[in-house]
């Protein structure tokens, strides 16, 4: 099979993906989820006019010239109105969010009023009409359209749907990665290795690539070389309901890569197999049925690489949300020999050159350098037969973080 093109790949892959459906949460589990239908408002906000300030509710009339003054017939605290009419030179004490009373048209603040006592109060400063008040309906009005479809719910946004007096929201269902991991060799952190064995850490890597985008990541371990302990755990990701696949070596075509053959005797069909990509050339692709599975490369860059590319869109996409790559132009901090047929991705640093950025590439480029790729923020992206380039001329780099 000819190596495909990574752009060719990527379209391949995101085909028919589409959002999952809704279901119903509640607001405390809903932050950062995506909302799969608009919210509508089902109360209006504020729901009558409100004072604005701690003062004295009254005439405007009343106040147009200073000093004035008034008598006070009552008190109106927050959750409680002034059950009666303000009338000529009356006023009625008010807190802030109380229902402005009948008879009243602005609000005195309590800095610009003086006691008299036995009741009296002397306005000191005059104060238009409306002033200090929350007309109804300043935020929102009941069947107003409050957040659309696709909004990512932040803590504003959150509180919206709250005060719209939504006790739970509709949003996507988050995709559900389940990562499996093969190799004789393998053993989950904290164990005692032997001397053929090391320790497994893509699955980490990978399901910390899911979550960035909201997935949820189902870690069903590591399964020995053999055909039935891999598809006993491929089997166990359908059971558990997996939207995406994802498998961790075993992709490539030596006499232990057993992915493939696992895979398509479940009734998987293969999308495509092996990308014109470094690192990353063993990736595979294919359909279970609504599953769609991903055949990653068992070296740990090559695995994070191909994370990044291709498996953060599609589970962004799933999860009904927007994912672009962050590529910037920059300048190269030092020379690079020309490419060969795959498009290749160079862990660098970079740096800010007053407003430029300059990509220095790291001398090694071993996909199974993972402390490299950790000191790495970008990716300078070299295309497919590129020439040689010298310090200082221009590339594009995919940022990192």
């Amino acid at each position: 099979m000819a190596l495909v093109p990574v752009a060719e790949a990527l379209e391949r892959l995101l085909e028919g993906a589409a959002p999952l459906a809704g279901e119903e949460v509640p607001l405390l589990e809903a932050v950062d989820r995506v909302l799969a239908e608009p919210v509508i408002a089902l109360r209006t906000q504020p729901p009558f006019n409100a004072s604005a300030m701690d003062g004295y509710a009254v005439r405007a009339a009343d106040v147009a010239s200073v000093p004035s003054r008034l008598s006070v017939i009552g008190m109106a605290p927050a959750g409680r109105g002034f059950d009666g009419t303000v009338g000529k030179a009356q006023a009625v004490r008010i807190f802030t969010g109380a229902p402005l009373p009948d008879g009243a048209d602005t609000i005195v603040i309590q800095e610009n009023v003086r006691d008299l006592g036995g009741g009296d109060i002397e306005v000191t400063e005059p104060t238009a009409e409306w002033r200090n008040i929350r007309r109804v309906g300043l935020d929102f009005s009941k069947g107003d359209v409050l957040l659309e479809k696709g909004r990512v719910l932040d803590p504003a946004a959150l509180s919206l749907v709250a005060s719209a007096n939504h006790p739970q929201v509709n949003v996507v269902k988050r995709p559900l990665v389940a990562i499996v991991a093969t190799g004789d060799e393998l053993l989950p952190p904290g164990s005692e290795l032997g001397p053929d064995q090391i320790i497994s850490s893509n699955a980490y890597g990978v399901a910390a690539a899911a979550q960035s985008v909201g997935a949820r990541a189902l870690d069903l371990g590591i399964a020995a070389d053999r055909k039935e302990a891999i598809a006993a755990l491929v089997q166990k990701a359908v059971a558990a309901g997996a939207d995406v696949i994802v498998t961790l070596g075993g992709a490539s075509v030596g006499d232990h890569d057993l992915i493939h053959d696992v895979l398509t005797g479940e009734g998987m069909q293969l999308g495509f197999w092996k990308i014109a990509m470094r690192p990353g050339k063993p990736l595979m692709f294919g359909r279970l049925g609504d599953i769609r599975c991903i055949g990653l490369p068992g070296n740990p860059v090559a695995s994070l690489v191909c994370s990044q590319l291709f498996l953060k869109p599609l589970l962004a996409r799933l999860g009904g949300r927007e994912h672009r790559q962050d590529i910037r132009p920059a300048r190269l901090g030092a020379a690079m020999p020309a490419n060969d047929l795959r498009q290749d991705y160079v862990r660098a640093v970079v740096r800010d050159d007053h407003g430029a950025l300059v990509a220095t590439p790291f001398g090694i480029q071993d996909s199974s350098m993972l402390r490299m790729l950790a000191d790495a923020n970008g990716l300078v992206v070299r295309a497919p037969f590129a020439p040689a380039s010298a310090a200082g001329e221009a590339c594009s780099v995919l940022m990192l973080r």
